[in-house]
């Protein structure tokens, strides 16, 4: 791996995604919380302190980005199934990544992305196809489909799992 900030490649969209890539993509979104902990079971509390990398964040930060990434997404999905191209905030990852709440013990996270990413499958797959081409306006990346944040954040929960499990292996952990 020659970027460790990119364990699995930067996302690539496409555009509109064929069915099948996009139930694929629902698949693995439906999939991230059990992927999840499975790439977290058994650290400790010194392994979850640990940087994937160096300058970068914890193991336990990696874990609590997901879960505020996850909920942005799903209000995101939300707001763009609901309303005739609604703008969507960009966030401070990094100022979030700061708090206190990044920084404790990952069993609310991890229940919080189990949640979500539940409820974020069920909408999904309850969608007619049309549905996947309605629009958002994101402040920093612009006009993009709902096709577009499905397959971003199929990408983006496997990237950070694979932070993760690519750090442990490294480790021995």
């Amino acid at each position: 791996m020659s970027d460790p900030r990119y364990p699995i490649g930067k996302v690539q969209l496409t555009g509109a995604l064929s069915v099948g890539d996009r139930a694929d993509a629902i698949r693995r979104i439906a999939a991230l919380p059990d992927a999840l902990h499975a790439a977290v079971r058994g650290l400790d509390a010194t392994q979850l302190a640990t940087p994937y990398r160096a300058g970068g964040w914890t193991l336990r930060q990696v874990v609590h980005h997901i879960a505020d990434s996850h909920v942005n997404s799903y209000v995101r999905h939300k707001l763009t199934i609901t309303e005739a191209n609604p703008p969507i905030k960009n966030y401070d990852e990094n100022a979030w990544a700061s708090l206190a709440d990044a920084n404790g013990p990952i069993g609310g996270s991890l229940l919080l992305i189990t949640a979500i990413h539940d409820r974020w499958a069920q909408c999904l797959r309850s969608l007619a196809p049309k549905d996947f081409a309605r629009t958002c306006e994101h402040s920093v990346a612009g006009p993009m489909t709902l096709d577009d944040l499905v397959a971003l954040y199929a990408w983006h929960g496997e990237h950070h799992v694979a932070h993760i499990t690519t750090f442990r292996r490294s480790r021995g952990w």
